[in-house]
């Protein structure tokens, strides 16, 4: 078989390059190693980060991603994400879905940040997420999101295979090989089969702090980085990864971490909602506190404060940490909050509600020492370290509103693991989306897209993969089809 442009995985980014390549005069392939299109953009929370100013957009971008990604490369998304809106409007028109735009700052107080906002799909006409996509559980604005890319590839007529895992890329990038055969494609190759968040070995090798549990994915094993080196690309910020803490489930058959619920972000300096509760703290397994539970972006740094190594003990003395809670806290809201985009996990536990996820994975006592004493921690040193609490003793910066006692029985307790949502590092890429080389050359027919070599290498900003799926997964796929 041959083509003039072979994607390579489908999520949000390998949609949008396939609908750019195809409408750039290009027959197109799309390859997906799922048995499900939708990767982890399906699970998402379905904003697409848009942008006033161009000038604005690039001095925050600047500024959060410290030195690690060329200004060219900023330059570009930011400037893509002043059309962005219009390029998801594009997107909805042909289904008659609405779209809305929302105000919203970065998530830092940087020079630029009151220049963002999100588009989102609010409605697509007819569309249940739970029917479409029964094997996801997520934000149903990514799933409206992803309905409309998945209806726009359809529309145009582009193959698609799913279940097909891509191995190889053909000498010269003048195809891939599959686990089945090879196929040609005479202009170009987009990479967009996503991160290694689903690789053991590739997390060993990259980052210092270990396990981390995949939030919702089991596809995303680095196919695409392991294919671009191949061929000669560098690596950026392996380093880096968009994630949290969160809960291992007791049932070997969960293969994913559960993140807790999602707060409200929160900008440093400015004024404090007060009607935001955090009803836990977590402990190292000396039984202290060490952290701010609740830090300005969580999803992004919470998994950071357990990346501690002590050469004395020669232990991670932070992971698994401790959560603990009391019966108020646990009557504010179910903690556990999972995702996923999973046909077996899906069967086995799409029925459970997140409380029901609670009472599995909570355990219960009636003193403090009896559930340090389950959770395997000094009781002394927990006693005393919720006394401190209670009493208002806080070192790390938490919001003082977030802050409720630990105070009435029964007390509720759980192992916390660092989880990743989704990897940042990958291939090296230049504006145009071209592969670079490890001397920073291009590599020729060589695209990649999409959270697989992400421009973010320091600080996420949130809602910014999926602007580099649409502004990226255009340029790749205009480019692939041989169109500046």
């Amino acid at each position: 078989m041959s083509f003039d442009v072979i994607v390579v995985g489908f999520g949000f980014a390998g949609g949008v390059a396939a609908m750019a390549a195809h409408d750039a005069g290009a027959r197109v392939l799309v390859l997906e190693k799922q048995p499900d299109p939708g990767g982890i953009s399906v699970c998402s929370a379905g904003g697409v980060r848009i942008a006033r100013d161009a000038g604005a957009a690039f001095a925050y971008l600047t500024a959060t991603n410290a030195g690690t990604t060329p200004a060219a490369v900023l330059r570009a998304l930011a400037e893509g994400m002043t059309r962005a809106a219009d390029d998801v409007q594009a997107l909805a028109e042909p289904s008659g879905a609405r779209v809305g735009l929302r105000d919203a700052p970065g998530n830092y107080p940087f020079p630029g940040a009151d220049t963002f906002g999100f588009a989102y799909i609010d409605e697509v006409p007819g569309f249940d997420s739970g029917e479409e996509f029964p094997q996801v559980r997520g934000s149903p604005a990514g799933a409206r999101l992803f309905k409309l890319v998945l209806e726009g590839v359809r529309r145009r007529g582009i193959e698609m295979r799913t279940g097909v895992r891509v191995t190889r890329l053909l000498d010269g990038i003048a195809g891939v090989v599959t686990e089945r055969e090879k196929i040609t494609a005479a202009r170009g190759v987009v990479l967009a089969c996503g991160g290694f968040e689903a690789d053991a070995e590739m997390q060993r090798q990259h980052w210092q702090i270990k396990p981390v549990l995949s939030a919702a994915v089991r596809g995303n094993t680095g196919d695409g980085v392991r294919m671009a080196q191949a061929a000669g690309a560098g690596l950026w910020h392996m380093w880096h990864f968009h994630g949290s803490y969160g809960f291992r489930h007791p049932d070997p058959a969960y293969p994913f971490g559960v993140r807790l619920k999602r707060l409200p972000d929160w900008m440093p300096g400015a004024a404090q909602r007060n009607d935001v509760h955090m009803s836990w703290i977590l402990l190292d397994r000396g039984g202290r506190r060490f952290m701010n539970e609740y830090d300005p972006y969580l999803q992004d740094t919470g998994h950071r404060p357990l990346e501690l190594f002590d050469p004395i003990t020669q232990s991670y003395p932070r992971i698994p940490a401790s959560l603990i809670v009391d019966a108020a806290g646990r009557r504010q809201y179910p903690l556990s909050a999972p995702t996923w985009h999973d046909r077996e996990v899906a069967t086995l536990f799409g029925h459970e509600r997140p409380a029901d996820f609670d009472e599995r994975i909570l355990l219960r006592a009636d003193t403090l020492p009896e559930l340090a004493a389950a959770l395997d921690l000094p009781p002394a040193a927990v006693e005393e370290s919720v006394r401190a609490w209670n009493a208002g003793q806080d070192p790390f910066g938490r919001p003082r509103a977030s802050m409720l006692p630990i105070a009435e029985p029964p007390f509720f307790g759980a192992h916390v693991w660092p989880i990743v949502s989704n990897t940042q590092g990958g291939p090296a890429h230049d504006e145009k989306q071209r592969v670079l080389d490890a001397f920073g050359a291009p590599i020729p027919r060589l695209f990649v897209a999409g959270e697989l070599g992400s421009v973010f290498g320091h600080l996420y900003m949130s809602g910014g993969n999926l602007a580099e799926c649409f502004i990226g997964g255009r340029m790749a796929g205009r480019g692939a089809a041989g169109v500046e």
